[in-house]
C-alpha cells in the first residue's frame, strides 16, 4: 500500500499541535481557576510522607500538569516553604496524578470534540466572569486536546501496513532501552508527558505499535518529564536543585526496575483491558507511577540524603511564618507578646532590606538569582503581615492586654509600612526583569544616579529599623536623621527627573529604558517615605510607653 509521506506527516503533526495545545490551553485555565489554592494547599502539606503523595497526586490531576505540579514545588521548596522529604513525596503523587490524563483520553471521547469546541468558545466569548471564562477555556480545550487526538489517529493508520516501520517497531521491542531513549527525548522535546502518551495510545489504536514497544516509550516518557524541573531549579536554591533531582533519580531507578521485568510487566497489562490498546497503555502509566511510588516510598528519605550528598552545599533557607509571637503569651504573658510582636517586626524589617537589595543588585547586575531571592522574601514578608495583623488584633481583644489601643495600632502601622516597603521592592525586581528580558540599555550617567539614589534610600531603611531593636539605645535624634534623609531622597528625585529629561531631549536615552527609569526612582521615592513613617511611628510608640 502506498503512503503519501508529506501529508502523513502534515497530518500528523497538525493534530500533535492541536493535541499540546488542547492539553496546554486545558491545563494552564485549571491553573487559572484553582492554582492559587492548590498552590496554598501544598505549601501547607504536614510532614506525612503518605499525605504528601496522595496531595500531590490530586493537585496534579486537577490542573492536569505534572510538570506546573513540581515547578510549583521548586518554588515552595526554594521560599523555604516545604522541606526536602515532604517535595520527594509531592513529586511521586504529581507522577500518579498526570496518569490521569491517560486515563482521559482512553476513553477516545473524539465524538464530544467538536460540541466541546462550541460549548467552550460560546462561554469564552459570552461570559464577564473570569472565573466562567476558565472554565469555557477548559472546556475547549478537552476539545481541542480528543479533535487533534483524533486527526493523529487517522493520519498513523497507513503506517500499520508499512514494512520498515513495523522493523522499527520491532527493533524497540526487542531493545527496550532504545525504546526509554526515545520516549524521554520525545517528552524532552515536546515538553509535555501526557503529549508522549497520547502520541501512543493513537498509535496503538491504529494497531500501529505493540504494547511490547510501546511500553519502554512510556517509561521513558517518565524520565523526559523530569527536564521541566530541571530547567526551573537553575539559578536557584540548593534544596530546590535537590528537589529537582530527587525527581530525576526517582523516576530513573523506577526505569531500570521495570525495564528488568518487562515481560512480566506487558503480561499484567495486557489481561487489565483485553480490547482496547489505548485503555492497556492508560493502565501501564497508572500501574507504573503507583508501583514506583509504593516501591519507593519507605526510601524517602534515603533518597533526600542521596541528593544532598550529590548536591553538596549549606543551606540557607527562609524562615516561612512568625519566628516569634506565640498564643499562648496572649493570656499568659500580654505584655510579653507585645515585645514578641516588636521582635517579629525587627525580622520582617531586616527581610524587606535584604529584599530590596536583592530587587536593586538583580537590576544592576542582571543577577536572576537575586532577583528570585527578592521574590521569596516577598512572600515571607507578607505572610508575617498577616499573622502579625491577626496577632495584633486578637491581642486588642483581649480583657488581660496591658497594651492601649493607641500603641498597637501603632505596630499596625508599622506592620503595613514594612509590607509596602517590600512591595516596592517587588516592583523594583519585576523592573529590573523588564531590563533585562527586553535588553533595555542604561548610561553610564543613569546607573550612577539609580545607585545615588538607592544608596541614601537603603541608609534611612537601615536606620529607621534599627529603632525597632527595643534594646535600650533608642535615641530621638534618628527619627530626626531619617527625615532629613527623606527630604533629601524627595530632593533628589527631582534633580534625578530632571536629568532624565534632558538626556531623552538630547537623544542620549532609550525611550523604553527611560520609563523603567523612572518607575525605579518612584518605587525607591516611596521606600523612603514608608522609611520616614517607620522612624516617627516608632517614636510615637516609645513616648506612648513612658
Amino acid at each position: 500500500m502506498d503512503v503519501d509521506l508529506t501529508a502523513l506527516i502534515i497530518t500528523f503533526f497538525g493534530g500533535l499541535g492541536m493535541f499540546l495545545f488542547g492539553i496546554r490551553f486545558m491545563s494552564r485555565s485549571l491553573q487559572e481557576a484553582a492554582g492559587q489554592k492548590l498552590r496554598s494547599v501544598l505549601g501547607r502539606i504536614t510532614s506525612n510522607p503518605v499525605l504528601a503523595v496522595i496531595t500531590g497526586a490530586v493537585v496534579t490531576a486537577v490542573i492536569q500538569s505534572s510538570s506546573a505540579t513540581t515547578v510549583m514545588v521548586v518554588g515552595l521548596v526554594s521560599a523555604g516553604l516545604m522541606t526536602l522529604p515532604q517535595a520527594i513525596g509531592v513529586v511521586m503523587g504529581a507522577n500518579i496524578g498526570t496518569s490521569f490524563t491517560a486515563q482521559l483520553i482512553a476513553f477516545n471521547l473524539g465524538d464530544l470534540s467538536l460540541p466541546a469546541i462550541f460549548i467552550g468558545s460560546f462561554v469564552i466569548l459570552f461570559s464577564e466572569r473570569r472565573s466562567a471564562r476558565n472554565v469555557g477555556q477548559a472546556i475547549m480545550g478537552f476539545g481541542l486536546l480528543f479533535l487533534g487526538l483524533s486527526i493523529m489517529t487517522d493520519a498513523v493508520a497507513p503506517l500499520r501496513y508499512q514494512q520498515g516501520f513495523q522493523n522499527l517497531v520491532l527493533r524497540i521491542a526487542d531493545k527496550p532501552v532504545w525504546g526509554v531513549v526515545v520516549g524521554a527525548g520525545m517528552t524532552a522535546l515536546l515538553q509535555s508527558s501526557s503529549g508522549t502518551i497520547g502520541i501512543l495510545q493513537g498509535f496503538a489504536q491504529q494497531e500501529v505499535i505493540t504494547l511490547t514497544a510501546a511500553l519502554p516509550v512510556l517509561i521513558g516518557d517518565n524520565l523526559g518529564t523530569t527536564i521541566t524541573a530541571l530547567l526551573a531549579s537553575l539559578g536557584t536554591s540548593i534544596t530546590a536543585r535537590r528537589a529537582a533531582l530527587s525527581h530525576l533519580l526517582f523516576n530513573l531507578v523506577g526505569a531500570v526496575l521495570f525495564v528488568a521485568i518487562m515481560p512480566a510487566f506487558a503480561g499484567v497489562i495486557v489481561r487489565t483491558a483485553p480490547l482496547s490498546p489505548m485503555r492497556q497503555l492508560a493502565n501501564a502509566h497508572t500501574f507504573f507511577n503507583v508501583t514506583n511510588a509504593a516501591v519507593q516510598l519507605p526510601f524517602i528519605y534515603l533518597l533526600a540524603r542521596v541528593v544532598t550528598f550529590l548536591v553538596p552545599g549549606e543551606v540557607t533557607e527562609l524562615q516561612y511564618g512568625p519566628q516569634f509571637i506565640s498564643d499562648n503569651l496572649l493570656i499568659r504573658a500580654p505584655e510579653m507578646a507585645l515585645e514578641q510582636v516588636r521582635r517579629e517586626l525587627v525580622r520582617m524589617g531586616a527581610l524587606a532590606t535584604e529584599m530590596l537589595e536583592d530587587a536593586m543588585t538583580a537590576f544592576f547586575e542582571e543577577d536572576n538569582r537575586r532577583r528570585e531571592d527578592a521574590f521569596r522574601r516577598e512572600e515571607v514578608i507578607n505572610d508575617l503581615e498577616k499573622a502579625i495583623t491577626r496577632y495584633l488584633v486578637r491581642l486588642s481583644e483581649s480583657e488581660h492586654a496591658p497594651a492601649s489601643s493607641r500603641e498597637i495600632n501603632l505596630l499596625l502601622n508599622i506592620t503595613n509600612d514594612i509590607e509596602r516597603v517590600g512591595d516596592h521592592a517587588e516592583n523594583i525586581a519585576e523592573l529590573s526583569e523588564e531590563k533585562f528580558d527586553n535588553r533595555l540599555p542604561f548610561s553610564d550617567q543613569a546607573t550612577a544616579d539609580a545607585q545615588q539614589m538607592y544608596t541614601r534610600v537603603k541608609q534611612a531603611l537601615e536606620q529607621a529599623c534599627s529603632l525597632l531593636q527595643a534594646d535600650g539605645d533608642y535615641s530621638s535624634d534618628v527619627p530626626e536623621s531619617v527625615l532629613c534623609i527623606e527630604e533629601g531622597i524627595d530632593e533628589l528625585e527631582e534633580q534625578l527627573r530632571g536629568r532624565h529629561i534632558a538626556r531623552l531631549n538630547s537623544g542620549k536615552c532609550y525611550p523604553e529604558s527611560g520609563v523603567v527609569f523612572l518607575d525605579l526612582l518612584s518605587n525607591l521615592e516611596r521606600v523612603a517615605d514608608h522609611t520616614a513613617s517607620i522612624a516617627y511611628l516608632v517614636q510615637e510608640f516609645e513616648e506612648n510607653r513612658q
